[in-house]
C-alpha cells in the first residue's frame, strides 16, 4: 500500500465506459474509456490526481501561495488555480503567449478562480517560473512550486494510485493509450503497473516531445518515484512505449488528426476531447486501429485526461466550425 498526506479533490473512482458505436465503427479492437476527465474538480481532469497529493505537500511546507506554468490553454493551470481557492491558496501562473485582448477558455477560468497571471515565451517560461518564485518567496508569500504538468515524484504517485484503482475496478485491457507530454501521467501508470500487476501495455502518444527524449523522461520520473516511495523497481528507456508519430505542426496546433477525432468522438460517443491533448492521443490511437496496430481480438482503453474547457477558445471554435 502506498500511504502519502492527501486532501480530497478528486471524485474517485472515475468510471470507466464501454465504447459501442466507436468499436463498431473501427470494426477493431474492443475500446474502453476511463473518465478522468469526470474528476470534479473545475470540470476536472487528469491534474487533479496529482494535486491531491501536491496541495497535501505544500500544506506540510506551510506555503501560502502556488506558483506553477504552463500554456495559455493549460488545463494543468486551471485545475491549479482552483484547487489553490478551494485551500485558500493565493495563485501565480506563467503563461506562455501573448495577453489576449479578450480570454476565452481556460485562460477565462483562470482569472475567474483569481489566479494571478505572469506572460513570458516558451522558451524562457522556466527562467521566469524561476524568478518569479525568487520574487515571491522575497516578498513574504511562502511559495509551493508546482512543475509543468505536475510532473515530479509526488505527482508522478498519484497516476500510480490510479492504477491501483483500475485493478481493483477489475477492467481488463491490453492497452492502455494515453497523451503523454511532461510525462508525469505514463510514468505513474508504468509504476503503477509495475507495483499492482497490470499485465497490459501502456502506449504514450507523444504530444510535442520526439519518441527517445520522451522515454528517457518518463522512465527518469517513474525511477525517481520508485526511489520516493522506497519500492524496488527500476525502468530503462526501452521499455516505455511511445509513438511520435502524431506531432502535426507542434503543441497547441490543432490539425486535421485533432478535429477528425474531436468529432468522432463527439458523434459516436458523445465525449468531448481537447484540441491539444487528448484529440491528438485519440488521433494517434484511432489511425493506429485503422493501420492494425492493436489485434482485432484486443481491448483498449483510452485514458481520458479531460481539457474539454479548451474547445471554449475562441482560437479553436473556430478552426472546429
Amino acid at each position: 500500500m502506498i500511504f502519502l498526506p492527501r486532501v480530497q479533490l478528486a471524485h474517485l473512482p472515475t468510471p470507466v465506459e464501454a465504447a459501442p458505436r466507436l468499436t463498431a465503427y473501427l470494426n477493431g479492437p474492443s475500446i474502453l474509456v476511463k473518465r478522468d476527465d469526470q474528476t470534479g474538480l473545475a470540470l476536472g481532469g487528469n491534474k487533479t490526481r496529482k494535486l491531491e497529493l501536491l496541495i497535501a505537500e505544500a500544506q506540510e511546507h506551510q506555503a501560502r501561495t502556488i506558483i506553477t506554468a504552463g500554456a495559455m490553454q493549460s488545463n494543468h493551470c486551471r485545475q491549479t488555480a482552483a484547487a489553490a481557492a478551494k485551500f485558500g491558496f493565493e495563485c501565480t501562473l506563467v503563461l506562455t503567449g501573448e495577453q489576449p485582448e479578450k480570454p476565452s477558455g481556460n485562460l477565462f477560468l483562470d482569472q475567474l478562480l483569481g489566479a494571478n497571471i505572469v506572460w513570458t515565451q516558451r522558451q524562457p517560461r522556466e527562467k521566469i517560473l524561476q524568478a518569479t518564485y525568487a520574487e515571491l518567496l522575497g516578498q513574504g508569500k511562502e511559495p509551493y512550486l508546482i512543475p509543468y504538468g505536475g510532473s515530479n515524484p509526488t505527482g508522478v504517485i498519484a497516476y500510480a494510485l490510479a492504477m491501483q484503482e483500475l485493478k481493483h475496478q477489475n477492467i481488463h485491457a491490453d492497452w492502455i493509450v494515453v497523451a503523454s507530454s511532461s510525462g508525469g501521467t505514463q510514468a505513474g501508470m508504468v509504476l503503477g503497473a509495475r507495483l499492482f500487476g497490470f499485465q497490459g501495455s501502456i502506449l504514450g502518444i507523444s504530444i510535442d516531445e520526439h519518441a527517445n527524449i520522451l522515454k528517457d523522461r518518463v522512465a527518469n520520473l517513474a525511477n525517481a518515484s520508485a526511489l520516493e516511495l522506497g519500492v524496488t523497481a527500476s525502468f530503462s528507456p526501452e521499455e516505455i512505449i511511445v509513438n511520435a508519430d502524431y506531432l502535426g505542426e507542434g503543441y497547441g496546433k490543432m490539425g486535421a488528426l485533432e478535429k477528425e477525432a474531436i468529432q468522432t468522438f463527439a458523434r459516436l460517443e458523445g465525449l468531448f476531447l481537447d484540441p491539444v491533448y487528448t484529440g491528438r492521443a485519440a488521433g494517434g490511437m484511432l489511425d493506429l486501429m485503422k493501420k492494425g496496430y492493436f489485434p482485432t481480438s484486443s481491448s483498449v482503453l483510452f485514458w481520458h485526461t479531460g481539457g474539454s474547457p479548451a474547445l471554449f477558445a475562441q482560437a479553436y471554435q473556430d478552426n472546429l466550425s
